[in-house]
């Protein structure tokens, strides 16, 4: 940032934080439920491929925002009390409820999407047992991934709790701001007769 210029950051936990991830998700969910319901009125070997390529492709974009929505709850989750509940099902007060609202259903549509698609067309099109619809089935990762991004990153979680139910410190036990060690006794090498 210049000088000059001001900081036009929106608030942790506010409905405008994020705001590119629920897009996202709802851009997603929309291309899934239009290509899923087009492979199985069609039901032809392109229209199935175009199908099982978009429900992968979600899938995997799923799998990598899960995987980075953890990993940055972790960070977090030193200093805050973060639950999965909150960090993939959006619940509790740090969620703001449009985005909730938002979130929760485009996963609800994920989900019926996939299971009405592949109980619509349960065999394939020569009347072999399965369909390449099946494949759909995985696209609900994507909004439990894209949900964990958006919590580990936009969510207000409380402060971390010590076992009497107190705020911890900032630094942790284990951590030194200097980064050095202690310099202290430790009596290991005392006579322990």
């Amino acid at each position: 940032m210049t000088t000059g210029e001001l900081d036009r950051t929106p608030a942790r936990g506010s409905t405008e934080q994020g705001i590119i991830i629920v897009k996202a998700t709802i851009v997603g969910t929309a291309l899934f439920v239009v290509t899923a319901i087009f492979a199985a009125a069609v039901f032809t070997t392109a229209a199935q491929w175009v199908g099982a390529v978009t429900a992968m492709a979600l899938f995997m974009v799923g799998v990598f925002a899960f995987l980075w929505g953890f990993w940055n709850a972790i960070q977090r989750s030193r200093e805050e009390e973060v639950s999965v509940t909150q960090l993939f099902l959006l619940l509790g007060a740090g969620t703001p409820a449009a985005v909730r609202r938002t979130m929760l259903s485009m996963l609800a549509i994920q989900v019926v999407t996939a299971f009405g698609t592949a109980i619509w067309r349960l065999d394939g099109p020569d009347g072999s047992p399965g369909s390449s619809l099946a494949v759909g089935l995985l696209v609900p990762m994507f909004g439990l991934g894209m949900n964990g991004l958006w919590a580990a990153y936009h969510a207000n979680f409380g402060p971390r709790l010590d076992a009497d139910g107190a705020p911890m410190r900032e630094a942790s036990a284990n951590s030194r701001q200097d980064g050095g060690t202690s310099t202290a006794s430790i009596d290991q090498n005392e006579d322990h007769g």
